[in-house]
């Protein structure tokens, strides 16, 4: 079978793969809910969802470095990559085992493709239509329900020591958007530094403190003594924020959740985001 991956480069393919790798995170886990771990033999250490799935694969390093051999001997009949999280180098490596699909996600328009690709290659077309739907209906629902409401400003921090943010031409910074959120930083590109002490000449609403890729939690909270008040650090799930895949299956009622826990619109019977499988 010839397919053609989210970078239209074109591959050759068993129908359908049955020993797969993925070297991203959320792809995994979008594999899982379409029914395939048992066809999954090697994934990253940062593979963490669903949990325990790592413990029965076998690890092959992680997003920026993997263990060749250890791939080569898994024998593999594809290898999944994505154009952020895996280096070009890693791609061409992978080249030399088997095939590879690269996927390269930054709007929800994207993140079907993506899904439907899979549906396509893995022969889980039904399962992949599935998630797609529910995935629509429920961000249709959020944009819905968020017509006038007042968007927030927000800095959304990625990474401490440095301190770094988002940019405009990143997935986090188009679910914000989506989310009712406008990014102080949507003027800049990819991940920029700054500076805590520049924070306070802006107007801000809120700071994200995000659960990943640096884990923030309460005690990085002192950084910010004397710039922006405690009030307006808010930690956040950061899975929800850049994950794509069958992890947006959720996605939407997090960010009512959100929303409602900083005062700016009221819901009410939601139920926390599950990801379960399709």
């Amino acid at each position: 079978m010839t397919i053609k991956d989210q970078l239209s480069r074109t591959l050759l393919v068993k129908t359908p793969p049955k020993r797969i790798v993925s070297l991203v995170p959320s792809q995994t886990e979008l594999l899982v809910n379409l029914g395939l771990e048992h066809q999954i033999v090697g994934l990253t250490k940062f593979c963490v969802h669903p949990k325990g799935l790592i413990k029965k694969k076998t690890v092959v390093g992680g997003t920026k470095q993997i263990h060749s051999d250890k791939l080569k001997a898994l024998n593999p009949d594809i290898i999944l990559c994505n154009k952020e999280e895996n280096t070009k180098e890693i791609v061409a490596a992978c080249e030399e085992i088997c095939p590879v699909h690269v996927s390269n996600v930054q709007t929800l328009e994207e993140n079907y493709e993506l899904i439907k690709q899979y549906g396509v290659l893995f022969n889980k077309e039904p399962e992949a239509e599935t998630l797609i739907s529910k995935q629509k209906s429920e961000f249709s629902q959020l944009t819905n329900q968020l017509k006038g409401v007042k968007k927030k400003r927000v800095v959304y921090l990625i990474w401490r020591n440095p301190y770094m943010t988002i940019g405009n031409d990143t997935f986090i910074n188009y679910l914000l958007k989506i989310a009712g959120f406008e990014n102080v930083f949507a003027n800049k590109t990819r991940y920029p530094e700054l500076q805590l002490e520049s924070l306070k000449d802006l107007a801000i609403d809120y700071v994200f403190l995000s659960s990943e890729p640096f884990p923030f939690n309460e005690k990085h909270f002192k950084d910010f003594e004397g710039i922006i008040d405690k009030s307006k650090l808010i930690k956040v799930d950061g899975e929800y924020f850049s994950w794509y895949g069958s992890r947006l299956l959720g996605a939407a009622t997090y960010f009512k959740h959100l929303r409602a826990s900083l005062g700016s619109v009221s819901y009410t019977h939601l139920t926390l985001p599950t990801i379960c499988s399709v």
